[in-house]
């Protein structure tokens, strides 16, 4: 009887032991078969813009970005209009994150009293892990409605030729914490032009980088090449030289540039100044981000 119950114990010992191995087997398995992590690039840029041109980037879902945008006359205007700071181009603007991948804006410009709505869509974002892709896409498109009064009393100018319009993919990749660079190609439509050399659609090419200087402060590079040959007749290339300053909630923008105007119906084919005659703008941009609706938090149990 005692040969029994040993032989009995042994037995249920040994399935013991095969139960626990299998569960062991199971529990490894497990985490053998875990679904590998894609990770987001952040930050390819401090902000919405680079100096003038739209960054890849965009405000969060429920963040809305208020913007202060001024450009001041040029420096070689001389002590009598003080180096350009008695006159000024002022763009007050509003940007609003709907989701995460998709924002809208609006603003008002003093060039030409032009208004502007706007759409920001992300198509692809830089990663790594599961999904792997090596740069950022995104689209950018506005309207722009010129309503300054016409100069001649008796002409009637239409509703629909004071109308603009810009589509640009955004093609941004981060190389390193301290270097992103981005392609912008460009398409511009004007369904009047102030010439008649003026080309109503202007192709350009953008370019614009950032060069991180230390944790707060980083150089921003920004040109626009005019591809369209009539219109690159009668302007300039845009160039400007920039740089980002972090204070909090806060991104001071400094910069020098040759142009102008402010929305990219102005800036990118009819910039009229030029860097080597000393045509040279200082601007800013001032961007305050207000969290309208805070993320989901989900309950942890």
């Amino acid at each position: 009887m005692k040969k029994s119950l040993k032989i009995i114990s042994l037995f249920l010992l040994v399935g013991a032991m095969s139960l626990s191995a299998s569960a062991q087997d199971d529990l490894m398995g497990l985490f053998d078969n875990e679904k590998p992590t894609t990770d987001y690039t952040q930050a390819t840029f401090k902000t919405t813009r680079i100096s003038l041109g739209q960054s890849i980037e965009s405000p969060a879902n429920g963040n809305l970005i208020f913007d202060i945008q001024h450009h001041f006359g040029r420096l070689n205007g001389g002590a009598y209009e003080f180096f350009g700071l008695d006159q000024a181009t002022l763009r007050l603007g509003l940007q609003y994150g709907i989701t995460d991948w998709l924002t809208i804006g609006y603003g008002r410009s003093t060039l030409e009293k032009t208004y502007d709505g706007s759409v920001k869509a992300k198509i692809f974002r830089q990663s790594t892990g599961e999904i792997s892709m090596p740069f950022s896409i995104s689209y950018f498109g506005n309207i722009g409605i010129n309503t300054l009064k016409s100069a001649d009393t008796s002409r009637t100018i239409k509703f629909s030729s004071r109308l603009s319009f810009t589509n640009q993919l955004l093609i941004a990749r981060k190389f390193s914490s301290a270097i992103s660079i981005q392609l912008t190609p460009t398409y511009i439509h004007r369904n009047l032009v102030e010439k008649k050399t003026d080309d109503n659609d202007v192709w350009a090419l953008g370019a614009g980088g950032r060069f991180k200087l230390t944790k707060r402060v980083s150089l921003n590079l920004e040109y626009y090449y005019i591809l369209s040959e009539q219109t690159a007749k009668d302007y300039y290339n845009s160039f400007t030289i920039g740089f980002d300053i972090e204070t909090g909630g806060h991104v001071f923008q400094l910069f020098f540039t040759n142009s102008q105007g402010i929305v990219e119906q102005h800036f990118i084919p009819k910039t009229t100044g030029n860097w080597l005659d000393g045509d040279i703008h200082f601007g800013f941009n001032i961007s305050r981000t207000f969290v309208l609706k805070k993320p989901r938090e989900f309950k942890k149990y």
